[in-house]
């Protein structure tokens, strides 16, 4: 929605690393696979590509209870380093709260 998002949306495309070294998922041999599979995916560059992260954390400070909290959130991979691990770019996807397993209670947003 903004010019200058839609700009910084392309970086991956347009800064390609090719010494070797990964300094950015767009480096990757997945990513470079998952590009070879998909051609016409990764022919326009604003097709945007998403990272799913998870972890577990106890919302007490205590690690002896049993109770737990999973956040699941997305990661927008097409946006420069310094961007896409910012705020405004990392979405929480789901929370799932449960002493152990999800079970049957997620929460999407």
């Amino acid at each position: 929605m903004s010019p200058k998002i839609a700009k910084e949306m392309r970086w991956h495309k347009q800064n390609p690393c090719n010494d070797g070294s990964m300094r950015y998922p767009a480096d990757s041999e997945v990513w470079k696979n998952f590009n070879l599979m998909h051609p016409s995916f990764a022919a326009y560059p604003c097709n945007i590509q998403l990272s799913l992260a998870s972890d577990g954390f106890n919302p007490f400070s205590n690690m002896s209870t049993s109770y737990s909290v999973w956040l699941v959130v997305l990661i927008l991979y097409n946006l420069p380093p310094w961007m896409c691990m910012k705020d405004p770019y990392f979405m929480m996807s789901l929370i799932i709260p449960g002493p152990k397993s999800s079970e049957n209670d997620i929460d999407v947003f």
